[in-house]
């Protein structure tokens, strides 16, 4: 009988520990999506806002390759989760030319086993860098959604017609349409854009607002300024990196939400991104890059 009981207890035990990892790395899925795209998001705090979407690409080239490494840490534990990819190639979009940008963000075999992670976001932005289409199919354990986002212009309005679609479960979709006198970014094309413009006026402490689609809604996003520090990649080189806060007021209270490393050099490519969240913290570092357009200036050491 004490056998039993023991056995009994073993397993119970074992499988509060599978439940309680499972329910953190889905916490980490949840936050990790927006870590990583966001830090993607923080160069847009170099630029004006403006109605005008048009501008003019000065920092990237078709064939351009990111990858990057995937940690989360919990009570003192640092454990490797997944990777990160981030490609830039020459397209063309309704007959006209265009880039087109994929982030795909993928889980460890490890963390497969508690919780499978297969997000891929794509977007097409012209060749003068506006916005046009954004989709995000992203595979949460049994989970899989689509949301797209649609963008037009019209007399200095800019205007996204947004739609989650439920696969697994099936649901009804989910719609919206958001105009603004400002320009309206994506996850994706927000970077595509920013990395072109200069930040060497940017004064430590400023403070940036700005709207930005998710495919489900549109959100006003606040980054902050902080100034310059060396940063070492996974990739045994350091790199001088401009540094920005993702900030959220709750009861009037500001809270760094993630802070963003970003190569102080005409690429703008995110080093290093950390999280800090209820249950603990995340990070991404830069592993590898190939085809960029100009030499990686920022690096101090390798």
């Amino acid at each position: 009988m004490k056998t039993r009981k023991r056995r009994k207890a073993r397993i119970t035990a074992t499988t509060a520990t599978v439940t309680a990892v499972g329910d953190i790395v889905i916490k980490w899925k949840r936050a990790a999506g927006l870590f990583l795209l966001a830090g993607l998001l923080c160069l847009c705090s170099i630029m004006p806002v403006q109605a005008q979407c048009v501008a003019k690409n000065e920092a990237f080239q078709s064939g351009e390759h990111v990858m990057y490494d995937l940690y989360f840490n919990w009570k003192f534990i640092w454990k490797k989760v997944g990777l990160a990819s981030l490609t830039t190639n020459a397209t063309t979009y309704r007959f006209q030319p265009a880039y087109r940008f994929n982030l795909l963000s993928v889980g460890s075999k490890k963390t497969d086993f508690f919780f499978k992670m297969r997000d891929t976001l794509t977007c097409y932005i012209s060749d003068k860098l506006e916005p046009l289409y954004f989709r995000k199919a992203a595979e949460e354990g049994k989970r899989y959604t689509v949301d797209e986002a649609w963008f037009s212009y019209d007399d200095g309005i800019a205007t996204v017609k947004q739609r989650r679609t439920w696969h697994n479960p099936v649901r009804e979709p989910q719609e919206m349409e958001y105009s603004d006198s400002r320009c309206i970014f994506d996850m994706l094309s927000i970077l595509a854009q920013a990395r072109s413009y200069n930040p060497k006026d940017y004064k430590i402490g400023e403070k940036i607002l700005f709207p930005m689609a998710t495919g489900r809604r549109v959100e006003e996003q606040t980054l902050i300024y902080r100034g310059k520090e060396d940063i070492e990649a996974n990739n045994d080189t350091i790199y001088r990196c401009l540094v920005f806060s993702f900030v959220e007021y709750k009861k009037g209270k500001e809270k760094e939400v993630i802070t963003f490393f970003v190569s102080d050099d005409k690429n703008h490519l995110p080093i290093r991104l950390d999280m800090y969240l209820n249950f603990g913290s995340a990070k991404a570092f830069l592993k590898s890059v190939r085809g960029n357009r100009y030499p990686m200036t920022s690096v101090v050491t390798k």
